[in-house]
């Protein structure tokens, strides 16, 4: 744990006319850009969320010079058009190319086979990782677990974290707190509409007492429906503890009524019907990277917390390098 103050650089200008949340929220996202952000970069994901807009709003302050050479990658409809409006270079989470190419020779039934559709075109190699993705979080704790969904998009922001080198979180004060689940009470998982009964009939079992179909609210009848077709759940459950928790005989796996957050963002995604659950945790890129696998992990490597005395706390990931468990 650090508190940093900002380089006059790294200053975000007027923050004197925002109320203190959103002034804490520009100064983190202004001292996480700072940090983390590179020129040489050419890929960077851009998450959902209020704290989100400052990170943009930072990183199109570098100039077209520098952004110019760097494709965005959104985590929703929000994102997208903050990029768009920000005058950033928009690419996709589906559209990135491999960075090892082997190329199949194509003999006369080979080229036919593949104008056909019977054969593809032998392309062999891993996807481009992005460099960094910047994301908000509903609630994270002590460890860097995280909860998101709160906006309905958490499904494509895993998408984004888990292709990153690393991935930066960016939040207020109000958001830091010892345990999942201690001030944000459910958990969002995002589900298939006709698979909703019998998943709240398990969640229901799991210790989950009252899980909601969340609502679209006063503008919108009938449930908030996501990017990718889908409606959030949100299971309330107690306080999620962390492994150092756990006493002897409990292994936090709902059977004393007690989960850990590890145990219980694995049992939730076995539940038939569920696209993604808004726990991210286990490891994160640099530990990823560190175990020789490809991809990135849903913990962030580091979390920014601008805090009501004006100073940004970070937060550094207690690394396990090399360690290949809990994936």
């Amino acid at each position: 744990m650090a508190t940093a103050s900002m380089p006059e650089n790294a200053m975000p200008p007027a923050i004197h006319k925002l109320d203190n949340i959103e002034a804490a929220k520009r100064r983190a996202a202004y001292k996480a850009v700072e940090d983390h952000f590179d020129t040489s970069y050419r890929y960077v994901g851009i998450g959902s969320g209020s704290t989100v807009v400052y990170v943009v709003e930072a990183i199109a302050a570098k100039g077209r010079d520098v952004t110019s050479k760097i494709v965005f990658i959104p985590t929703g409809d929000q994102s997208k058009q903050l990029i768009i409006e920000a005058g950033l270079p928009l690419g996709s989470i589906d559209s990135l190319p491999p960075v090892e190419i082997e190329h199949s020779k194509l003999d006369g039934l080979s080229a036919l086979q593949v104008a056909t559709g019977l054969q593809d075109l032998g392309l062999k190699g891993k996807r481009q990782s992005l460099d960094v993705a910047f994301d908000g979080a509903d609630e994270i704790d002590e460890e860097l677990n995280c909860i998101k969904g709160g906006g309905a998009c958490l499904f494509q922001e895993k998408l984004v974290a888990t292709a990153a080198k690393k991935f930066i979180c960016v939040a207020d004060s109000r958001k830091l707190q010892p345990r999942l689940l201690t001030k944000w009470k459910t958990i969002p998982i995002e589900i298939a509409p006709f698979a909703a009964p019998t998943i709240k009939r398990i969640l229901i079992t799991l210790g989950s007492p009252d899980p909601v179909i969340r609502q679209g609210g006063s503008a919108k009848a009938g449930p908030v429906v996501t990017d990718n077709g889908m409606w959030i759940m949100d299971a309330p459950f107690p306080p999620l503890l962390l492994a150092s928790d756990l006493k002897h005989g409990d292994h936090g796996d709902g059977e004393n009524g007690t989960w850990e957050v590890h145990h219980l963002g694995r049992r939730l995604k076995r539940i038939v019907g569920v696209l993604e659950v808004g726990l991210f945790h286990g490891r994160n890129g640099l530990q990823v990277a560190s175990a020789g696998e490809e991809g990135g992990g849903q913990k962030p490597v580091a979390a920014y917390f601008g805090m009501e005395n004006g100073e940004v706390e970070v937060r550094n990931a207690a690394e396990v390098l090399g360690s290949k468990s809990r994936p």
